[in-house]
């Protein structure tokens, strides 16, 4: 089975410093559904592996969360795609979770759950914490310049072997002219 991993906020749809709450918030990055539809008419497999700090501060509830999610995978179904799975952790940074990027757990799951080795199975996200994750999950880290991207990179320090490609739609390109 071949799998992608992706981040949401910044990855998928636009970022905001102060959280998606709501799904009116909610807003595709130009591109970014077409391209997880191209990767499901290849035969990849698509999950969202998202931080979603939001819930523990009490910014949003799971009724505000799951609403969010339901109008991201009615966008990607009417733009021809699916979204397998969507892992999430509700943790604050202080959290000393396992599920939070930049620990491995959301990846290691979803692994788990779709019965896929995690070894070099493309994770595109645009923040580093993104990258730690999947590099210790063993994915191949890929950087999107979307959403906090352009500052991952500027900032440094990304883990051996990430990619980087200017959005989602680029970084698919690359997946699917390597197959």
């Amino acid at each position: 089975m071949k799998l992608v991993i992706l981040d949401r906020d910044g990855t998928i749809n636009f970022d905001s410093d102060r959280f998606i709450k709501t799904p009116d918030e909610w807003r595709p990055l130009p591109g970014a559904l077409e391209a997880i539809a191209r990767l499901n008419g290849a035969g990849y497999h698509v999950a969202v592996a998202t931080n979603q700090s939001g819930i523990e501060r009490g910014l949003l509830d799971m009724n505000a969360l799951n609403a969010i999610h339901a109008k991201m995978l009615k966008a990607v179904q009417q733009a021809g795609g699916h979204i397998d799975v969507i892992y999430y952790c509700p943790h604050s940074g202080d959290a000393d979770c396992r599920c939070r990027k930049p620990s491995p757990g959301m990846f290691v799951d979803i692994g788990q759950r779709l019965n896929v080795s995690m070894a070099g199975v493309p994770c595109i996200g645009d923040g580093l914490r993104d990258l730690q994750a999947a590099e210790a999950a063993g994915g191949k880290p890929i950087l999107v310049l979307t959403g906090k991207g352009a500052a991952t990179l500027a900032a440094g320090n990304l883990p051996a072997g990430t990619q980087t490609f200017a959005d989602l739609s680029t970084a698919v390109d690359a997946i699917l002219s390597a197959v």
